[in-house]
């Protein structure tokens, strides 16, 4: 198994809220594909530097335990490609793991 986690923006980059239906449609997205997700609504913090500018973010985190296949990882990419576009971000940040559920 491997578990595909995603940080996703609470404010596009000119600081308007992400409505919820966008977040909303992010977990029903990788719940129809896989079966389940899971979101931790807490606020994560973080700060990056893109070409001289300083960028704080407020996220909220994704995720989802699939079966560790190159399909699933191929559709993950393809995903994270929709969630900049959706998200208006310069990347997602969108990390996968091995698990091992017991």
């Amino acid at each position: 198994m491997r578990r595909y986690e995603i940080l996703l923006p609470l404010r596009f980059n000119d600081g308007i809220a992400v409505p919820d239906e966008i977040i909303g449609e992010v977990i029903v997205a990788i719940r129809e594909q896989f079966g389940a997700a899971s979101f931790e609504p807490q606020n994560i913090r973080g700060v990056w530097q893109h070409e001289g500018t300083v960028y704080r973010d407020d996220l909220v985190r994704v995720f989802a335990d699939v079966a560790d296949t190159q399909e699933n990882r191929t559709w993950f990419r393809v995903f994270k490609e929709r969630l900049k576009r959706d998200f208006q971000q310069l990347d997602i940040w969108l990390i996968s793991h091995p698990i091992e559920v017991l």
